[in-house]
């Protein structure tokens, strides 16, 4: 594992922590701490966490400028050393950047794709066990659509153990269906805003470790070709009515990165929504040009 930064020292002191503490977590690993792009050379996956962290106050899309200028090296750094590779992005803002990232390596975009779906479903997730006094590991959510404000959690289908969680908050508010509509507006409006809770505690950087988290579950999938169906954030062909453009989508990881497109039937509701996803998408990518 090679972690590249171009702050010197600091990408090496990261992996000698990490490292030492093999023996308490019983891993054998081959860690490098490296400021060249020539040490990433020949990896199977690169996850590209680099750009700046939003402060309070700011959106992803404040980071556009900066962060693609930062992206653009990168990305070049992989396309030189790390040809075959695949590249899960994480820098924001996510949509944008999982896009500039495709066009500067050429790969194919079965290869290239942004984490972000992944995470929001989680975090989606989270909130409605919370909710509901239920285990985390029971719960099944999911979010598409961008990585940002107009996110698009799918209310209709999320269900701890099959059971849908909207009968199960009706339930616990005595079949009040307004008091439900009005509790899961409010876990809707957490998990669209839900990095910028964490970015307004900490106010020196963004979310750490549920992001890594997610990135790792993706890797793994490809890596272990566990053909998992996860949010990811994937170029579009036709799929959901979209084409041209990186959106938030079901998709299946593999041996192969993303081997499907899992397309389903959204109602009214979630199809604006999700139409007003895609519309924010595009204006970033476009102004991005």
């Amino acid at each position: 594992m090679v972690l590249f930064d171009i702050v010197e020292g600091l990408p090496q002191g990261k992996t000698l922590d990490i490292a030492e503490a093999s023996p308490v977590d019983n891993f054998d690993a081959t860690l490098t701490g490296a400021n060249d792009y020539a040490d990433i050379k020949g990896a199977d996956i690169v996850i590209v966490t680099a750009g700046l962290p939003r402060k309070p106050g700011m959106s992803r899309d404040d980071l556009i400028a900066t962060n693609a200028k930062i992206m653009q090296s990168v990305s070049e750094g992989i396309k030189q050393y790390a040809p075959n590779s695949f590249v899960i992005v994480i820098s924001n803002p996510l949509d944008a950047m999982v896009t500039l990232c495709q066009k500067i390596t050429e790969f194919p975009s079965s290869r290239v794709m942004g984490m972000a779906g992944v995470l929001d479903s989680a975090r989606f997730a989270a909130f409605i066990a919370w909710e509901l006094g239920v285990s985390v590991k029971d719960v099944n959510a999911m979010v598409l659509g961008g990585h940002g404000d107009t996110m698009v959690p799918i209310i209709r289908y999320a269900n701890v153990n099959g059971v849908p969680v909207m009968e199960l908050i009706e339930r616990k508010y005595n079949g009040d269906k307004a008091k439900a509509k009005e509790v899961m507006a409010a876990l809707v409006k957490r998990t669209q805003g839900a990095g910028g809770e964490v970015v307004g505690l900490l106010k020196t950087g963004s979310a750490f470790y549920s992001p890594a988290s997610s990135a790792i579950a993706m890797a793994e999938a490809i890596l272990r070709d566990q053909k998992r169906l996860l949010p990811v954030c994937a170029l579009l062909n036709g799929e959901f009515g979209v084409k041209g453009y990186y959106v938030g989508v079901p998709c299946v990881l593999g041996a192969n990165g993303i081997e499907k497109i899992v397309e389903f039937s959204l109602d009214a509701e979630e199809q604006a929504m999700f139409d007003n996803s895609v519309a924010a998408v595009k204006e970033l990518v476009d102004s991005m040009k």
